[in-house]
């Protein structure tokens, strides 16, 4: 009777070990082992348009143009907005994440029902936009690449301006 007791309780731990006891790795977004870098701060244009970045890691203010404003969703012309970098971790969905780790840029304009949410794909269209790349160091204390996916890829460009 002790015979198959034990050989039950030595599956159970068997199982516990290779299951991690219930507890799965813990699925967290990529962040390298250097210092974070310092929130955006400064006008950052493109052909698409103006944000402006006051350093405080949360507020933008936009002036975007009717192309740009068309094809991302965001209202054009001057406004204020909420703003976050983001990867998509799946089973999470879209968590924030570092600047220079981002996969996108989450701008956020009015509340309430007035509230529109977009979510802008960072990274860098090829030459003849068949393809893109999003990778890690995309967004730097100077630019914020912002890729237009589409028939063709277009990266539009924000840059830090000087002064």
């Amino acid at each position: 009777m002790k015979r198959p007791t034990l050989i039950i309780a030595c599956l159970t731990a068997l199982i516990l070990a290779l299951s991690g006891c219930g507890q799965g790795r813990e699925n967290i977004p990529y962040e390298p082992d250097t210092p974070a870098p310092a929130p955006l701060d400064g006008v950052f244009a493109s052909s698409g348009g103006t944000m402006t970045f006051n350093g405080d890691g949360k507020t933008v203010v936009l002036d975007l143009t009717e192309d740009f404003a068309g094809r991302t969703g965001l209202p054009a012309g001057h406004c204020e907005a909420t703003y976050d970098f983001t990867q998509d971790l799946p089973p999470h969905g879209r968590v924030s994440v570092r600047a220079d780790t981002a996969h996108s840029m989450e701008i956020t304009v009015g509340t309430g029902e007035e509230r529109t949410v977009v979510n802008l794909p960072i990274g860098f269209a090829s030459e003849d936009g068949a393809t893109y790349s999003v990778y890690v160091g995309a967004v730097t204390e100077d630019r914020i690449p912002i890729l237009l996916r589409g028939d063709v890829n277009e990266t539009v460009l924000f840059q830090r301006q000087s002064g």
